[in-house]
């Protein structure tokens, strides 16, 4: 099947005569004299009024940017950006002693935060490396359920997260 480049004009069947102005490695993007901007399967019915044979990257930039995420994600401890909660910001996080003429300590909320997330990213490659590893699958088991629970004790500090899918979950009660 021949992929036509960019530049291509058509006939379709449903949508009339258009230019085909992206291509990705699914689809055409065509924007059709009388029906706008549609897509269409590569493998879709339409007549050719004429084909442009620029080489074509049928691979979109997004995708690729995509699967480079989801590889670092996988394999490295490269933290992900996690927004804190808008009114957590600039705040600081000020632990006072049990005991009467000791001085407090100030920690910047953010800097808290920020060490809280690369816990929970190395808990997350070390369960890779489990996930990955050649030891017997009862110890596998074993060592997700301490993890489990680990991510559970965490949980009381999903009140710094902006958004709920950065949680930290634990086991759920049944």
């Amino acid at each position: 099947m021949t992929i036509l480049g960019i530049g291509s004009r058509i006939e379709h069947p449903e949508y009339g005569k258009g230019v085909v102005t992206n291509v990705s490695s699914k689809e055409y993007w065509v924007t059709f004299i009388e029906n706008g901007l549609e897509t269409i399967a590569l493998n879709d019915e339409f007549k050719i009024i004429e084909a442009t044979v620029d080489e074509v990257d049928t691979v979109s930039f997004s995708e690729v940017e995509k699967s480079l995420r989801d590889l670092l994600k996988k394999w490295s401890d490269v933290s992900e950006i996690v927004p804190i909660g808008d009114k957590w910001k600039g705040g600081k996080l000020i632990l006072e002693p049990g005991q009467a003429g000791l001085a407090s300590k100030e920690i910047p909320i953010d800097t808290f935060f920020h060490k809280i997330i690369m816990v929970r990213d190395r808990l997350r490659v070390m369960e890779q490396k489990i996930n990955s590893s050649k030891i017997e699958e009862i110890e596998k088991i074993e060592l997700q359920q301490h993890l489990t629970r680990i991510y559970g004790s965490l949980t009381s500090f999903n009140i710094l997260f902006k958004s709920p899918t950065n949680h930290f979950i634990g086991e759920k009660s049944k």
